[in-house]
């Protein structure tokens, strides 16, 4: 809360500036100014809340002096005191934001003290906001920081989980062992897709913008051989034409492309004969860059296709091959931090193709 709100009064006609001072001294910290020049050393010199001028004066007028105030002192609450011939000039201003309130010459006390008061009102509440927005940003961080580092420390046992189980499968066992191994390798391995995306959205929010070369077929060669060993009977295809220089976000590209590739592997169609096969296509110019992955999976339903990119939206049951429901939204935010576009096309067991492009940094 402040303690007094201060008041600055510009006017170059010094009655008018004792009669402001002896009217709101009581309530208010007031100071005057008899120029633009000495205004502006008040303001260098004091924390002004509320900035009040009069139009008409020798060596500036009043809007060009607020105006003049909006950009060091955006906080700061302008109120404008002019005659009845002036008011066009008042509208254009309050229109372009330079100030808040105005009154007319000759002014009434109580309309001027009550516009004085609004806008002390106002100024209070814009710094309480401010305040809060700032509150929610530390909290906001603090919550992402605690998620990212509990995220790190929940997959190390995970990942010794899954050694073991791994290791177990070397050990002659009966059958009905070998069914539970199964059932724990694949709930540790859901449980780890999840954490890596919650990774990959802690590292999207809080990476800054990024503006690197971007070598194509180098990029989705390294994503596919990140991900050829979850599934070796998977067929890849991979075509690039990419002519001269790209330049884009190489880290927010990457989570994007394996996010899209591994759900291509998860979402396989069983039922079809044909072997399963994921394409990845890009086409890269001077001005964009487009880039297609098409799979012959299962598909998805078109009453789903619109909501597959909002936060924890999931298809399917608990029993099915089911996502996080994070995956997909990690991959429109990180497109719409490099200003792409992404879109998806799908046909129920025939299969999906999600096409993304994204303008040229360079």
């Amino acid at each position: 809360m402040i303690d007094k709100t201060s008041i600055l009064y510009v006017d170059d006609e010094e009655n008018n500036l004792n009669s402001f001072r002896a009217h709101f001294r009581k309530q208010y910290e007031v100071y005057t100014a008899i120029s633009a020049a000495e205004a502006f050393n008040l303001l260098e010199e004091h924390k002004i809340h509320i900035i009040i001028s009069d139009q008409r004066m020798p060596s500036t007028t009043g809007v060009e002096f607020l105006e003049k105030t909006v950009e060091k002192y955006p906080e700061s609450m302008r109120l404008l005191i002019t005659a009845y011939s002036d008011l066009d000039v008042v509208i254009k201003a309050i229109n372009q934001g330079q100030i808040n309130k105005f009154i007319q010459k000759p002014w009434d006390w109580e309309k001027l003290a009550l516009a004085i008061e609004n806008c002390a009102i106002i100024y209070q509440s814009k710094i309480e906001l401010r305040k809060k927005n700032e509150q929610l940003e530390k909290l906001n961080g603090e919550l992402s920081k605690f998620v990212y580092s509990i995220s790190h420390d929940i997959r190390s046992p995970l990942m010794s989980i899954l050694g073991v189980v791994q290791l177990s499968k070397a050990i002659k066992k009966s059958k009905e062992v070998e069914h539970y191994f199964d059932i724990i390798n694949t709930c540790v391995s859901r449980l780890d897709t999840f954490i890596i995306n919650i990774i990959d959205y802690y590292k999207n929010s809080n990476a800054g913008e990024r503006k690197d070369k971007i070598d194509f077929k180098e990029l989705a060669l390294k994503v596919i051989d990140s991900l050829r060993n979850i599934d070796p009977n998977i067929v890849f295809e991979q075509e690039t034409e990419q002519i001269g220089e790209f330049v884009s976000d190489s880290f927010r590209l990457e989570v994007v492309l394996k996010n899209l590739v591994s759900n291509a592997i998860k979402y396989q169609n069983e039922t079809n004969k044909e072997a399963h096969k994921i394409q990845l296509k890009v086409s890269a110019s001077e001005k964009e860059a487009c880039i297609t992955i098409i799979d012959n999976g299962v598909g998805i339903a078109q009453t789903h296709v619109e909501n597959i990119f909002k936060l924890f939206f999931r298809t399917g049951n608990l029993n099915s091959k089911e996502g996080s429901g994070i995956g997909l939204y990690i991959v429109k935010e990180a497109v719409e931090k490099i200003n792409g576009t992404i879109s998806v096309e799908s046909t129920p067991l025939v299969g999906t193709s999600f096409k993304i492009i994204i303008p040229n940094q360079k």
